[in-house]
């Protein structure tokens, strides 16, 4: 029988993380655990499905009560954090728990989870990055420079990931993090 993991996805803001956590969420292995945010909702997205977007008192009244098993500021004023109960209820049904968080989050739940699966993704360059990141038009010049200059700390803080996966094709990159994902779920024969 294979042992439910906790599977973290990081990686610069447009390099994909989305687009690949669907494709994997398309089998009934994975589950994506839904963080809290205190970011603004954007077209498409939906309270509870994509994010449990809250003010900022709520997500503090959650730290007070100790509910997270990670969180951080990612963005002045935007707070991330992760739900312990989304993520125990979910291995406690033998399902894959995939994160989708930034480096500090990723590496604070390798802390409490020592088999956790690290998956860093990264872009094939900055300036496709950055071409990406234009593209979607969710955000203005300043936020997009923010998260170019984000992206270069990010990507020299890979090597601290089990795995790094470089998204210059989304199936490709979805299939590699598939037999990631398989290989560390695997019975382990002693």
């Amino acid at each position: 029988m294979k042992k439910a993991k906790l599977i973290v996805i990081s990686g610069p803001s447009g390099v994909g993380k989305g687009t690949i956590i669907k494709n994997l969420l398309k089998s009934e292995k994975h589950k994506l655990a839904i963080s809290m945010t205190t970011r603004p909702i954007r077209e498409g997205e939906k309270h509870g499905v994509h994010y449990y977007f809250v003010t900022k008192n709520e997500f503090i009244e959650n730290i007070k009560n100790n509910n997270f098993i990670e969180y951080a500021e990612v963005y002045k004023g935007i707070y991330y954090g992760t739900l312990k109960s989304e993520v125990e209820r979910t291995l406690k049904n033998n399902i894959n728990v995939i994160l989708e968080i930034d480096i500090e989050g990723a590496l604070n739940i390798k802390k409490i989870y020592k088999d956790a699966i690290l998956i860093f993704i990264e872009p094939p360059s900055i300036e496709e990055l950055e071409k990406r990141l234009r593209e979607r038009k969710t955000e203005q010049e300043d936020k997009i420079i923010e998260r170019i200059n984000k992206a270069h700390y990010e990507l020299k803080m890979k090597d601290k990931y089990d795995y790094i996966v470089i998204n210059d094709n989304v199936e490709k990159a979805t299939k590699e993090i598939e037999n990631i994902i398989e290989n560390e779920t695997k019975e382990k024969v002693k």
